[in-house]
């Protein structure tokens, strides 16, 4: 199958548009992608036609509605390859999605034993068991990476001991673009009797995940970098990971019983879906799952790599520009530096010319520190850019360079 660029872009509405007179290039795809019509639509849809509250009627427009909000779990887990739709949480994203995780292992943390996270992870993989350190006396062990980028497996080796409770590690660096060897790294997370939890915020829209491969214990994703809505996520929990946790909000659907004395609690997932979810941002997911699924995957990830490739080549070149992360088999998100220039005035100049780029510490300041720099400038790629776009980005930002000498 072949995969045309263009086809893709009438699906998405926003492409359309021009922004101070430009046309509209969007390379800020690793904070949020834009959604094309299949998921607008969906959502519109749900709200015209269908729409009630989910779990708890017997009605026709609640059963509609069950049924569409229970087709997206099972989405979630085909997207996955999870052994069961039970092992699916619906979360209002990866962050809520960690945050469950460490609040239930933290349960049971104790003075001195070990949380190892890599220097690469965003502040939703680090914050939470910051909470642990401060509330439970619990030990942050960091691991660094190689000059190119890639996670130094050794000194992962070196971090991992008795005392290791949890590994939380990326899956793709949102920064950096790095895939570490993460099967490698849960079979060493395991063998010192760790759990893992890898965010694959990054990951799952550009590669192929397999969690019942990796062996991996939780795995943590979000709805609007997938093509999808905001106020969604996922995480995903081994059965025996998730039923040993305990719940993280209380009230309406995950409970079994309620009475003056006593409270017991419903099994998982719906346990940690606590009130009404977000019923039509997950019919949305479900639909931007169904849509990307149905495309040539491989080739889209051929697309992204050429487009990767050719910023990669052009960039190279430039005097005083320093581009962050070249790890092999790297994902299509590409961090630079250029001497004497800030991210932040780059992204502006770069707005005028309809080239959107993110600016700033990408919610990675340990990331940053460990390179030097206070911030990067990033450009990151979907299936629906186009080379014209990168080499309309390469010529925005030579000329900003001028304006900024």
């Amino acid at each position: 199958m072949t995969f045309d660029v263009h086809a893709v872009r009438k699906q998405f509405p926003i492409l359309g548009r021009t922004v101070h007179g430009k046309p509209l290039v969007y390379f800020d795809n690793a904070a949020s992608a834009q959604k094309p019509d299949v998921v607008i639509d969906a959502m519109a849809g749900a709200m015209r036609h269908s729409y009630a509250n989910v779990h708890r009627g017997l009605h026709t427009l609640a059963n509609e509605t069950t049924q569409a909000y229970e087709a997206a779990r099972e989405a979630v887990r085909a997207l996955l390859n999870a052994a069961s739709s039970e092992e699916i949480v619906f979360t209002k994203g990866g962050t809520e999605a960690v945050n469950i995780v460490a609040a239930g292992i933290g349960a049971s943390i104790k003075p001195g034993d070990e949380i190892v996270l890599s220097i690469m992870e965003h502040h939703s993989n680090i914050v939470p068991w910051h909470f642990l350190r401060e509330r439970k006396g619990a030990v942050l062990n960091w691991v660094d990476t190689l000059p190119d980028g890639s996670l130094d497996m050794d000194s992962l080796a070196r971090q991992l001991g008795p005392k290791t409770r949890v590994l939380a590690l990326t899956h793709m660096s949102n920064v950096l673009g790095t895939v570490p060897d993460v099967k490698a790294a849960i079979a060493m997370a395991h063998a010192a009797g760790a759990q893992v939890l890898l965010d694959g915020c990054q990951a799952v829209v550009n590669l192929s995940v397999d969690v019942r491969d990796l062996d991996v214990d939780f795995y943590v994703g979000t709805g609007h970098k997938l093509y999808g809505p905001t106020g969604i996520g996922f995480l995903y929990g081994k059965r025996e990971r998730l039923e040993a946790l305990p719940p993280f909000e209380g009230g309406g659907e995950m409970i079994e019983t309620v009475g003056r004395d006593v409270v017991t609690y419903n099994s998982a997932p719906h346990r940690f879906e606590a009130g009404t979810p977000p019923i039509v941002e997950a019919i949305g997911l479900g639909a931007a799952i169904g849509w990307l699924q149905a495309q040539d995957r491989q080739a889209i990830h051929a697309h992204k790599q050429t487009l990767l490739a050719r910023a990669t080549e052009a960039l190279s070149g430039v005097d005083g520009l320093t581009i962050h992360g070249t790890a092999p088999g790297k994902g299509p998100v590409l961090a630079f530096s250029i001497q004497g220039a800030h991210p932040h005035d780059l992204a502006q100049i770069l707005d005028r010319q309809g080239v959107a780029i993110r600016a700033g510490h990408h919610c990675a300041q340990p990331l940053m520190s460990h390179l030097g720099v206070g911030a990067t400038a990033r450009a990151s790629f979907a299936l629906y850019n186009t080379v014209e776009e990168v080499d309309t980005f390469v010529e925005a930002l030579s000329k900003a360079r001028l304006m900024l000498s």
